[in-house]
């Protein structure tokens, strides 16, 4: 669970932070890794005076790279696997790592080619870890692969996805698309070479992963995680338990997520994920639940669940509909769910519910019964001049104020855009001129009540919207913004060093 050193300190503390995600960290290697990138962002959090550090899902992605959609609830992404580290405990060399590509934008991730290259790597560390690797490193492989019982599902629907040249598992040999435990066991043998590969990249992950979460803990920053509600229909969650998905008998999802036309989009937006079989759920205690909750807060100190809504009620459609408008409201587990991961992991979850959206008393009432923060964006609260619950006077002390999130335009492109009653308000509310308007947004968020502030690491560097993480609704271009060390200034981390020490935030 959470790192109790730190956690019991900060637990009526007005706490502040940063959203960035590891693949945006600087790194010779075409995307950020949890290598000297990740430690020299924690360095910058230290001397800013920030405790908190918000990541974006952290597990391995598939079509599109977003980490909303990943192939695990429960693995990690292998592409942020730093070289270097690997180097440090002698499953590479400087020989193995010389000849990195020349990137066509170092500032932008290009995932084809990275996993391309980072993939040759790995198979090198790999096929060295079985000649040379040391007797404890050894020893560590195995207590890993012996702990978590979720790793060895996830390497064999790796090696069969790779066996079947990267086929959605619905389209698979019948015999392992729908597989009885012999048939796990007989694939199993059969794939051991890639099984056993797929192992070994998941223990290199957590391995590099625990290490920066300490090295960050010992530094008093906790890590705020994120996951998403849904799961991907072409992962390893819906084929290992096709039973707790609303799925027709090969597997595909008879209805899908998403949501109703929003803010983002005037035709809803349409996930696609698989729904669950709540009434399934229910039958086994919520054991799936309870251990996805459970696994990430071991690897991060607290948890945003994406989608909170989703729990009260969900946007159901039909798998057949090309957008999400003619869905309909379908009620969720509600307290239920939340009830029994309480009784499994004990009461004060430190999770945070993401409450954006169409919200109704019933939802709210769902997140205060447990005492989750909710999240307030206050980009929401100027988009028109109305009065509205993004405001910060209307704020409860128990939420987190954001400038933007990773859905939102950067604050900078966001007021450039915006319309002038817009930029007039909040040129008042804030006392401002709307020169420097990303550090503006951020001190209004330290100044606020609110429990926690977090600003992306683009309004820290007043970034344009070029440096946007992405575009809900669209499928090019997301997910593939990075800095450079040059970016990451020591004026900044001053300036927010001294606006954390003003609003009593260190």
């Amino acid at each position: 669970m959470r790192s109790k050193a730190v956690s019991e300190s900060t637990l009526n503390e007005r706490l502040s932070g940063i959203l960035v995600h590891p693949t945006s960290f600087p790194s010779p290697y075409g995307i950020g890794d949890l290598g000297k990138g990740a430690r020299d962002f924690v360095d910058f959090l230290e001397k800013a005076g920030q405790r908190l550090w918000q990541v974006l899902p952290l597990g391995p992605t598939g079509f599109g790279n977003s980490p909303y959609q990943s192939y695990s609830s429960f693995a990690g992404q292998p592409l942020i696997i730093s070289p270097d580290e690997l180097i440090e405990d002698g499953l590479l060399t400087k020989e193995d790592v010389k000849d990195i590509p020349k990137w066509e934008n170092p500032l932008r991730v290009d995932f084809d080619a990275v996993a391309e290259y980072k993939n040759k790597l790995f198979l090198t560390a790999f096929d060295n870890f079985n000649k040379n690797a040391s007797t404890e490193l050894k020893k560590k492989y195995n207590a890993f692969v012996k702990k978590h019982e979720w790793v060895k599902d996830y390497s064999l629907f790796m090696a069969c996805k790779l066996y079947h040249e990267g086929r959605a598992w619905q389209e698979w040999d019948k015999e392992i698309a729908h597989p009885t435990d012999q048939a796990k066991e007989k694939w199993t043998k059969k794939l051991k070479k890639d099984v056993d590969y797929y192992r070994f990249i998941q223990f290199i992950f957590f391995k590099q992963w625990y290490a920066l979460k300490e090295y960050a803990n010992d530094k008093n920053i906790e890590i705020i995680g994120d996951i998403p509600i849904f799961v991907s229909s072409d992962s390893c969650d819906v084929w290992a338990y096709p039973k707790l998905f609303q799925l027709d008998s090969k597997g595909f999802p008879t209805s899908v997520a998403g949501v109703p036309p929003d803010y983002f989009s005037a035709t809803g937006q349409l996930w696609g994920n698989p729904l669950y079989d709540w009434n399934e759920h229910k039958k086994t205690g919520y054991a799936w639940w309870i251990e996805r909750v459970k696994t990430q807060l071991t690897v991060t100190d607290y948890l945003r669940i994406d989608h909170f809504r989703g729990f009260e009620s969900y946007w159901s459609v039909k798998a057949t509909e090309e957008t999400a408008i003619n869905g309909k409201w379908v009620k969720g587990p509600g307290a239920d769910l939340f009830s029994a991961i309480e009784k499994a992991l004990g009461d004060d979850l430190p999770i945070i519910a993401e409450d954006l959206g169409i919200i109704t008393p019933e939802v709210e009432a769902l997140r205060d019964q447990f005492n989750f923060p909710g999240m307030k964006v206050l980009q929401f609260a100027f988009d028109s001049i109305n009065e509205n619950s993004f405001l910060p006077h209307y704020y409860p002390y128990n939420c987190i104020c954001y400038s933007g999130t990773h859905d939102n335009d950067t604050t900078k492109g966001w007021y450039k855009t915006a319309n002038e009653l817009s930029k007039d308000k909040v040129r008042r509310y804030m006392g401002c001129d709307g020169n420097n308007v990303s550090w503006d947004f951020l001190a209004t968020a330290w100044k606020s009540v609110a429990r926690m502030a977090i600003v992306p690491l683009q309004d820290v560097m007043r970034m344009d919207t070029d440096a946007r993480m992405n575009l809900p609704g669209t499928t090019e271009g997301n997910w593939i913004w990075r800095y450079s060390n040059e970016q990451l200034k020591e004026d900044d981390a001053k300036n927010l060093r001294l606006t954390t020490e003003l609003y009593g935030r260190i």
